[in-house]
């Protein structure tokens, strides 16, 4: 049995249910034109990438690491960048519109693109609910600008009320520590509907919103080329005016210190840093519709992840300027800082922006996600309710609705960090598996080696990954040598438990980077995501491999014996 859980679905079976029609590509019986250039491309990353990350958790993760924050944006961007790299390459010997989940089957085999697949699921839907949430933030300051005012308790979730109640009760008379966001999340549950620990608290505008974009997903409107290069247009140019305007306010006493918390304390914003980026690898999954995708996908992944990397900096240096870091753990900083200055028809026009930005990235990846449905239903894994297509509207309409149900629901309820920690962790799972996938790629024969597409190219880690790994160890000995020393609270020291995972691979890609001469881009990209994954807390891997546990319990007991494969 063992070997059958990895049985792989071959590039040249992919190759020809991609042209019999049995893509994860909406219509593909009708097949998709091959439009988008470079500059499409790079323009659809932007556009994907510009959004809830910019206007809503760049505040969280600059108010964790300070100003030191512009620093953890290139980090990622050079992670992100090994794992861009690693994409075009599958992108380009696989061009169809599959993403991980198909990267995976090709590479790795069943079991791992069942889990890779159903980590995507996680990281689609929580991904949404995030952008739903803080979509709901600007959407609500939006009508505040209009005299339109919705009680506090039905635009927020029930966590963060809860807390806050209690924060200001242990409080007591003096309410000098708690930040303004908590008394008012504390006076929603005062005078939110109900008794005792019942209260009617509910996001009501992320609902809104998920259930429109669900609508219009279903009836099968899409972005052409034309809107979505319009939006960026919008969104790009109203992130410029707020760098440039922003600068006029920027107290550069303000900088001081540049990481008040350390080294640590900056990482401790990677899930907001990291959530900023995770829509770049969506471009991968347009590889149908490219004129010329080996050629073209690596350089519009590129493009736009250094275009936004440096906007990102250079929003975070503007912000952590203009205030105080301490006073932006709020979900609409950009609005929230021109507001502090006194420039609030600015923080208006930014609301306006950022309604419409979050709402084209949550059209994006509310398409995507049901495409992932349909292509493991394709491929047996799921019922095959999922990958029905609606007669008249030729969208996968079932797994549109359950997608629509998994996004809004949990909207409701849930704030703002937990679910981009998740959508982080769930990203970073599918670039670790990704990185590693090239590795195990078969090689090509002499015919198809002639065949001009993207090639990563190969440089020898021999060497360079021992030590690499050696010099990282000397550097930050006493760092990893405190890992062992237990100090007898528990609660502290389970976070540090995935370290131990990262030094353990660390030295295994070591030795097989030195016996098997393995191509460095793709170790440095894994090794580099896996970093990033064990800096997310103890908490956040439990709810993970949670996650995955309960993904296994459905292959085995449905989807291994449903497999195409099996038949």
């Amino acid at each position: 049995m063992s070997i059958n859980l990895f049985r792989k679905k071959s590039i040249e079976l992919i190759m020809k249910d991609q042209k019999a029609g049995f893509s994860d590509a909406e219509s593909a019986a009708e097949g998709l034109k091959r439009v988008l250039n470079v500059k499409d491309l790079t323009l659809m990353g932007i556009a994907a990438v510009i959004g809830a990350g910019i206007f809503s958790t760049i505040g969280n993760a600059a108010f964790q690491g300070g100003p030191g924050v512009s620093i953890l944006f290139i980090i990622t961007a050079i992670t992100c960048g090994f794992s861009a790299l690693c994409y075009a390459e599958f992108a380009s010997r696989i061009p169809v519109a599959g993403s991980a989940y198909t990267y995976a089957y090709a590479s790795f085999g069943e079991l791992i693109a069942w889990i890779i697949g159903w980590d995507l699921l996680m990281e689609y839907a929580i991904g949404n609910i995030a952008v739903a949430i803080s979509w709901s933030e600007y959407f609500t300051n939006l009508l505040e600008g209009f005299n339109i005012h919705i009680p506090a308790y039905l635009t927020m979730d029930y966590l963060t009320a809860s807390k806050a109640h209690a924060e200001v009760i242990a409080a007591g008379a003096d309410l000098s520590g708690i930040s303004e966001k908590a008394k008012f999340a504390a006076q929603a549950w005062a005078n939110a509907p109900g008794s005792g620990n019942f209260k009617l608290i509910a996001d009501i505008p992320a609902l809104g919103i998920v259930f429109l974009i669900t609508y219009l997903v279903y009836i099968g409107i899409k972005e052409t080329k034309r809107a979505t290069n319009a939006m960026v247009i919008l969104k790009v140019a109203v992130v410029i005016g707020v760098i440039i305007l922003g600068f006029f306010y920027v107290k550069p006493a303000n900088w001081h210190p540049f990481m008040p918390n350390g080294f640590e304390g900056m990482m401790k914003g990677v899930s907001g840093v990291f959530f900023a980026y995770i829509g770049f690898d969506a471009i991968s999954t347009t590889a149908e519709e490219c004129k010329n995708p080996q050629r073209d996908l690596p350089k519009g992944m590129i493009y736009s992840l250094i275009i936004c990397t440096v906007l990102y900096i250079l929003v975070a240096l503007v912000l952590t300027g203009m205030v105080s870091y301490k006073e932006l753990q709020v979900e609409d900083p950009l609005a929230f800082v021109f507001k502090n200055v006194g420039l609030e028809n600015i923080s208006y026009i930014i609301s306006i922006s950022a309604v419409i930005a979050t709402a084209s990235v949550l059209l994006i990846f509310q398409m995507g996600q049901p495409r992932i449905w349909m292509s493991m239903s394709r491929d047996g894994l799921l019922p095959a309710k999922f990958s029905s297509i609606h007669p008249k509207y030729k969208t996968p309409w079932f797994a549109t609705l359950v997608t629509g149900a998994v996004v809004a629901i949990p909207a409701l309820f849930m704030n703002l960090t937990e679910v981009t920690d998740l959508t982080s962790i769930g990203t970073l799972f599918a670039f670790v598996l990704v990185c590693a996938g090239v590795l195990l790629l078969p090689k090509e024969d002499a015919e198809q080696s002639k065949n001009k597409r993207f090639r990563i190219p190969y440089i020898n880690s021999k060497f360079i990954v021992p030590l690499l790994f050696i010099g990282v160890f000397i550097v930050f000995k006493e760092q990893i040598l405190a890992l062992f020393d237990y100090n007898g609270d528990w609660h502290v020291y389970k976070d540090k438990l995935p370290y131990f995972l990262f030094i353990l691979a660390a030295i295994i890609m070591s030795v097989l980077s030195f016996m098997k001469n393995l191509s460095l881009i793709p170790v440095l990209g894994m090794l580099s995501c896996l970093y990033l994954m064990t800096e997310l807390g103890y908490t956040n891997w439990l709810r993970f491999l949670i996650w995955l546990g309960l993904g296994l319990i459905i292959y085995f007991s449905y989807s291994y014996h449903k497999s195409n494969l099996n038949k």
